[in-house]
């Protein structure tokens, strides 16, 4: 089963047995910028320097991706262009929902409801097919543990892991600082369009400007 860019970041947090997110800011912003980058791939949006703009082009077939693209053109507002980081730090906090929602949908995870402490409503996506997540971790070991050469869209989803600091979910055991440094070998190789580097700095600085205002 192919599955998205989005909803292969989401698998990689979602627990496996209680289906909560770990590391759930730096996943939304991951999840998001995932979206983005996917759109870029598929031609439906191009980013021009720390700029987004609509391409006119029908839909792709995947409701995840075409609904997003939706949602950009609703918000672009009639105009020809929009920061990416604007749209990023609007759709973070969405983003990890619809993909979730989307892997629910395949059957890939489950849906559960539940109240904590009695009273308040919690909704939970437990692993119900194992084989999505087990075929892209063997994919992403095989490029980074193994050295293999990773195609376009592996490629992408590993600088997306290494821009959003999510190495520990992606390859949990393995020695961080190996880990880090080919993630970033892969991340700055010229496998990908300015376009798809431009939308990966964009979450990078957006991600850094948030974080720093936190810690502020």
């Amino acid at each position: 089963m192919r599955i998205t860019l989005a909803e292969e970041i989401t698998l990689l947090s979602l627990d496996d047995e209680s289906g909560a997110v770990k590391q759930r800011q730096s996943v939304g912003w991951a999840v998001a910028g995932a979206l983005l980058i996917e759109l870029v791939l598929a031609k439906r949006v191009r980013v021009s320097g720390t700029y987004l703009e609509l391409v006119d082009s029908p839909p792709i077939g995947e409701e995840l991706l075409d609904g997003r693209a939706e949602s950009i053109r609703t918000w672009m507002r009639g105009r020809s262009k929009r920061r990416v980081s604007d749209w990023l730090a609007k759709d973070q906090a969405k983003a990890i929902g619809a993909a979730v929602e989307r892997l629910s949908g395949r059957g890939v995870v489950v849906e559960e409801r539940r109240k904590a402490l009695g009273m308040f409503p919690v909704r939970r996506f437990p692993e119900a097919d194992g084989t999505v997540e087990r075929e892209l971790r063997e994919r992403l070991a095989a490029a980074v543990l193994k050295g293999a050469e990773p195609d376009e869209r592996t490629a992408s989803l590993i600088a997306v892991i290494h821009a959003a600091g999510l190495h520990g979910l992606a390859f949990p055991g393995s020695p961080g600082k190996e880990i880090k440094a080919r993630t970033a070998e892969l991340a700055d190789g010229q496998w990908a369009a300015e376009s798809i580097r431009s939308a990966i700095r964009d979450m990078r600085l957006a991600m850094a400007a948030v974080t720093a205002a936190t810690v502020t």
